[in-house]
């Protein structure tokens, strides 16, 4: 059956405009897997935000008046929608950044299972009464309430599944959004906004504003924005936070990762080495946060699993991402297929690790899109680019270890803190390692930061703070308010 490659028109949805042009210019999208031209991207220009947030600020105050179960009966419906578009949203989302088939059926149910646990959630934001005339003293409670406008910035390696764990909760709250999806993902963002639309969420309540890091630091700036909640690296949230310095707005910040996976000798090492080598490059082609990106392991197992592992590499095939036998898709852009292959390239030069496979760009029908070879370096000094910096591409480090005391350096060694996982059957050693391994949350034995909508996701050190997911997730989109009564 031939696979429908069209594209959607997109457009900036404001209020309830759906303008084809933005004063930010045109971005033309470009399909990882060929390098070709898929059309143009509108831009948001400042003046685009502006409108945008107002028309957000306009709509708050009908949305607040909402009652929560009627928040949460239009989220209900909003998720039977996009229940039913899961597999266009699938579709689009292959268009968008050339994920697999596979991974991007896995996003498209992200977001329908977000919409759904926090639609369960709207009728529960609840404070409590801490005093009363009964017990002598004033009445007083707590009310919590929603900040206003949240502007949302989303990155381009899983818009769907970020719309879920942050602009869902925010409408859960009672707060409306405006939203800034990277250029280089605009389908399934476009998609999702009909289906907005169509679930009878209030015209202004969303808004979503593809754009240039123009348009993220206007909204940012703008002083009716009540909080940020952004997606991405490190760099581009100090640069947020100083906007938000201005006016002394919060913020949540998900960045990145150089998360390590932590391999005992009494390790189900089949195990390991299927995970490791999928998880790191056939998970959007290593372009994931959280990813177990450094496999430390200890020197009795290292030879044994090193080769594991590059037996399941060399088993990975790269191709058209629609393709059920495709393993690995491409990175999203020339620059980034450019910036892994020249750290890939001084990897080699400084000799700081050694090349077990892959490294570099294939050729013949896959050579004019954005590819990488999925690639393995071992024995990577831990001190090295290759083991602190982030590559955001499908490499994985392999280092040794000699005790516990040495894994927990090397695990906790870098300045980063999204994950961190744990391989062993001791139970004892579990209990100790979750307690000092210095990261958002801690997996072991396969477990995954995306095991459910339930649990908060977030880092420390400059992987960010705040969380998503969770009541905690839900909890970022509101504030406090006291009240007493004499």
């Amino acid at each position: 059956m031939a696979i429908d490659r069209t594209v959607p028109e997109v457009h900036l949805h404001i209020g309830d405009e759906r303008r084809t042009t933005g004063a930010g210019g045109v971005h033309e999208h470009r399909y990882p897997v060929t390098g070709e031209s898929q059309g143009p991207v509108p831009l948001a220009g400042p003046a685009d935000v502006d409108d945008a947030v107002r028309a957000a600020a306009a709509a708050f105050d009908t949305w607040r008046e909402w009652t929560p179960w009627q928040r949460r009966d239009v989220l209900v419906r909003l998720a039977e929608l996009l229940d039913g578009a899961r597999d266009e949203l699938a579709r689009l989302s292959v268009l968008d950044n050339g994920m697999t088939h596979g991974i991007a059926q896995f996003t498209a149910s992200s977001v329908v299972d977000y919409t759904r646990y926090y639609a369960g959630w709207a009728d529960k934001v609840e404070g409590r009464v801490t005093s009363s005339p009964a017990h002598g003293r004033e009445l007083a409670y707590t009310a919590p309430e929603p900040y206003g406008v949240i502007g949302v910035i989303i990155t381009w390696n899983g818009p769907l599944v970020s719309i879920g764990m942050k602009v869902i909760p925010a409408l859960a709250a009672g707060n409306t959004v405006v939203v800034k999806p990277s250029e280089l993902t605009p389908y399934a963002t476009e998609h999702f906004m009909d289906l907005v639309r169509e679930a009878g969420i209030p015209a202004g309540v969303v808004n979503m504003l593809p754009g240039s890091a123009e348009a993220g630091e206007a909204l940012v700036a703008h002083p009716v924005v009540q909080k940020i909640s952004f997606t991405g690296g490190p760099t581009a949230a100090r640069r947020i936070l100083a906007g938000c310095a201005e006016t002394l707005k919060p913020a949540v910040l998900e960045l990145g990762g150089k998360s390590a996976s932590l391999v005992f000798p009494d390790a189900d090492l089949d195990a390991v080495a299927f995970i490791a080598s999928a998880s790191v490059h056939q998970t959007l082609a290593g372009q994931g946060c959280a990813l177990a990106t450094r496999l430390v392991v200890h020197d009795d197992a290292y030879d044994r699993l090193a080769e594991k592992v590059v037996e399941f590499t060399r088993g990975i095939t790269l191709g058209d991402p629609f393709d059920p036998s495709t393993g690995m898709g491409p990175v999203v852009s020339r620059e980034a297929q450019e910036r892994i292959i020249a750290m890939i390239d001084r990897a080699q030069a400084d000799g700081t690790g050694k090349l077990l496979i892959g490294g570099g760009i294939p050729g013949g029908v896959l050579a004019d899109g954005f590819f990488v070879e999925p690639t393995v370096f071992g024995d990577v000094a831990p001190d090295s680019e290759l083991g602190q910096v982030e590559v955001f591409g499908p490499v994985l480090s392999l280092m040794r270890f000699h005790s516990e005391d040495e894994a927990l350096a090397i695990a906790n060694g870098t300045s980063y803190g999204l994950a961190s996982y744990v391989w062993t059957q001791d139970v004892a050693r579990i209990n100790r390692l979750t307690a000092r391994l210095e990261a958002g949350g801690v997996y072991v034995n396969g477990a995954s930061p995306v095991v459910g909508c339930e649990l908060p996701f977030g880092g420390v050190g400059i992987s960010g703070y705040g969380r998503e997911g969770g009541q905690e997730g839900l909890m970022e989109f509101v504030r406090t308010k006291a009240v007493a009564i004499a």
